[in-house]
């Protein structure tokens, strides 16, 4: 038996909404990368993005155990010499909460090109509102088991009217009637290599020399 391989297009994609409210940083961020990976769906395929999207709302009532809050510290650096800064994940929920989730998240997915696409799919906003509904995102709980849609969506068409137009357009040509046989065409009477063809140029006079 072959191992299977998932191909681009094979594998539906869903959108989720989690809210974060009173929930541990690390244990729901392991949850959000299982489904943004895939690996809840048997086709996974580690090479390739048949994960789902995710939106977090609430970011801002995430919980950290223990002494993390002051303890554990947000690093980021400009990349120039002594451009390090750290900040303490107490002040961090309260300007950008929404980073301390990106970050454990995106720290959970593969590195590389693959890893970057998959960050795109993580959508995390501070409060409980998001700009995700016409996506009709389906509620996904904290614990439990994940949903698994492996039906691909159908392709949405750019043009919908251009598309109906066409479809009318060849329904009529069906319905017209066949137009009727031409009669043979008359053959035309082939020319012998070399023969020249005729000129409808009158002959011209001869010059009168004078005597």
């Amino acid at each position: 038996m072959k191992t299977y391989s998932a191909k681009p297009g094979e594998v539906g994609r869903r959108w989720f909404v989690v809210d974060a409210t009173d929930q541990v940083l690390g244990r729901l961020s392991t949850r959000i990368a299982t489904v943004i990976r895939g690996k809840h769906k048997p086709p996974f395929t580690p090479h390739l993005d048949v994960g789902d999207f995710v939106v977090v709302v609430n970011a801002e009532k995430i919980k950290l155990t223990g002494q993390k809050l002051d303890k554990k510290l947000y690093r980021r650096h400009s990349e120039y010499p002594g451009g390090l800064t750290e900040i303490p994940y107490r002040r961090l929920l309260e300007t950008h909460p929404e980073r301390a989730i990106e970050r454990a998240v995106w720290g959970m997915l593969p590195k590389g090109r693959l890893g970057r696409q998959l960050r795109r799919k993580l959508k995390v906003y501070a409060g409980p509102t998001h700009p995700h509904e016409s996506q009709k995102p389906e509620p996904l709980a904290a614990d439990g088991i994940i949903p698994v849609h492996l039906e691909p969506e159908p392709k949405p068409t750019r043009n919908p009217g251009k598309a109906k137009a066409k479809a009318a357009k060849a329904a009529g040509a069906k319905s017209k009637p066949a137009p009727a046989k031409a009669g043979p065409a008359r053959k035309q009477a082939k020319r012998k290599p070399g023969a020249r063809k005729a000129s409808s140029r009158k002959p011209s006079k001869p010059r009168e020399t004078e005597a």
